[in-house]
């Protein structure tokens, strides 16, 4: 592997969780190093890589995982947020290497150190439910998340208005509450892995808010009417309070762009997709 952008398919392509980690910690190493060049010579697979566990289902028949109160119940919310860390390594890889050339150097220094972080994420989680006496792949998981990936596949601002400014910005919301009831459950080694994420996932958001920003002062194009535009569009749900105000402004997501979408009704959403 020479270019970033062969270095990023590679990681996109591995079906292996354990080797896809090792890969994209190589890639992040190689390209902080200077090794890959920036150059995008190589096209990013249509979907990435998958193992044959855990099983993928609509996030419709996936069965309810409770609030994590139980140890059944924590090992179930950590199975969720393991496939999550999982997919988004592939949703970071893909963002550098299909969008790189748009933007200056800086973006890929930016998504692939997303895409390291995902990967640690992912590990930590990883060892966590081993230590719990299970592991990734024992329970079902959604099959929801690489589709916002091919929604946004052709639209490199649709891709950040969605991805880390509506997907990754809904974790800064609902985290908190999941650590303290994990906390509250006596878990404290979980409690404080989810807490890192947490903090790892504001600088996300925020090179989300960054270069959704920069496309936006690029094109002369408002902002926050833009992104409710992206989002009412290539969004498949609906964007609900309770919002974490102070995290997503520490992020540079402010109100005005997510609380006018919180009034709408779906329908309103679902029209404007036609």
């Amino acid at each position: 592997m020479t270019s970033l952008a062969d270095a990023c398919a590679a990681v996109l392509r591995e079906s292996d969780p354990l080797t896809k980690v090792r890969l994209a910690r190589a890639a992040a190493r190689a390209w902080r190093r200077g090794d890959l060049a920036h150059r995008f010579d190589a096209a990013m697979p249509d979907a990435p890589g998958r193992p044959a566990r855990p099983e993928l289902l609509p996030p419709n028949r996936m069965p309810k995982r409770g609030r994590g109160g139980s140890e059944k119940g924590r090992i179930a919310l950590l199975h969720a947020l393991a496939h999550i860390e999982f997919a988004a390594i592939d949703l970071a890889f893909d963002a550098a290497g299909r969008f790189g050339a748009q933007f200056p150097r800086s973006f890929a220094d930016d998504w692939i150190s997303v895409g390291a972080d995902e990967a640690m994420h992912f590990a930590v989680l990883y060892r966590r439910l081993r230590a719990l006496g299970s592991g990734y792949g024992e329970l079902p998981a959604h099959a929801g998340l690489w589709e916002a990936a091919e929604e946004t596949a052709h639209d490199a601002m649709a891709r950040l208005a969605v991805v880390p400014l509506v997907l990754e910005a809904r974790g800064l919301d609902v985290t908190p509450e999941t650590v303290a009831r994990v906390r509250a459950g006596g878990d404290e080694v979980s409690a404080r892995i989810l807490q890192r994420i947490y903090t790892d996932e504001i600088r996300h958001v925020g090179f989300g808010a960054k270069w959704f920003g920069y496309l936006a002062a690029n094109h002369d194009i408002a902002p926050a009417e833009h992104w409710r535009m992206l989002v009412r569009r290539h969004f498949r749900g609906v964007v609900k309070p309770p919002f974490n105000d102070s995290a997503r402004a520490a992020a540079g997501l402010t109100r005005d762009f997510y609380a006018p979408l919180a009034d709408e009704e779906p329908s309103t959403a679902q029209a404007d997709r036609l």
